[in-house]
């Protein structure tokens, strides 16, 4: 049995157990197994769990390279791990938005009311008035099809789709550079997402700041090179080298991608 005592810091303690049972499993049956989907937060616990043992082994792939949400797949050291092995299906969700509009928001709505969970879906890229797209286990294209059937006032189809129909958007980047005197959550990520230091205070005290997919809570939170800084609907900025100035500030060089 794989040991439990890596649990004893990680932030997802129940799913980071229920990971270690399907290690458990891959050890005993020879076989790939994989997980459920993952948010972000997870998947970075998993593979810093998983990379402290010798074992087993595992990957990570959610359908595409910029996928957030993405199942593991689970086996011995011993066998080959591939992206092929980790089961998915991309969905189309298909219907006539034109006059009423739906969001994100909408379609995992209206997805999770015909009571699956959440943990069984991954990625849903909105596609404006033609719908959506979304990745799902392939054992729920079925029941999808039957029981998905409409997202706010309009009617919608479900079909699975090849992987070469699913339309990724590509995240735009933009390379920044600030100089300032600490290298605080607050002050850093405030250029960084184009915002004002009090508004940036106040996403951070109502912990909708993540950094390294953890949130943070503190304003005064020193960064380093490296480090990825995620507000939800606002982008992403990464933070690259970090230099010190002759008159003892810091330069740091960034990366927002929205």
């Amino acid at each position: 049995m794989l040991p439990r005592d890596l649990l004893n810091h990680v932030e997802n303690r129940d799913t980071l157990s229920r990971l270690l049972d399907l290690g458990d499993r891959a050890i005993q049956t020879w076989d790939v197994v994989c997980s459920d989907f993952l948010s972000p937060p997870e998947i970075t616990e998993a593979l810093q769990v998983f990379g402290k043992m010798t074992e087993i082994h595992c990957l990570a792939w959610g359908g595409y390279e910029q996928a957030e949400r993405q199942r593991l797949a689970i086996a011995r050291s011993e066998l080959p791990l591939d992206q092929s092995m980790v089961s998915l299906t991309p969905i189309s969700i298909s219907g006539n938005f034109l006059f009423d509009t739906a969001t994100h928001r909408d379609f995992l709505g209206a997805l999770l009311g015909t009571g699956i969970e959440r943990q069984k879906v991954g990625d849903v890229n909105v596609l404006g008035e033609k719908g959506a797209q979304a990745i799902v286990v392939p054992e729920l294209v079925e029941y999808l099809q039957l029981h998905f059937t409409q997202v706010r006032t309009v009617p919608v189809k479900v079909n699975a789709i090849a992987w070469e129909e699913l339309k990724i958007r590509i995240p735009v980047t933009k390379e920044l550079t600030s100089t300032e005197a600490s290298l605080r959550l607050d002050a850093i990520a405030s250029f960084g997402f184009g915002m004002s230091r009090s508004k940036m205070v106040d996403l951070i005290n109502g912990e909708d700041v993540r950094v390294n997919w953890k949130t943070v809570s503190q304003p005064n939170y020193q960064l380093k090179t490296g480090d990825l800084i995620a507000i939800r609907g606002k982008g992403r900025v990464t933070i690259g080298e970090i230099m010190i100035t002759k008159k003892e500030r810091y330069r740091v060089q960034m990366t927002r991608s929205v």
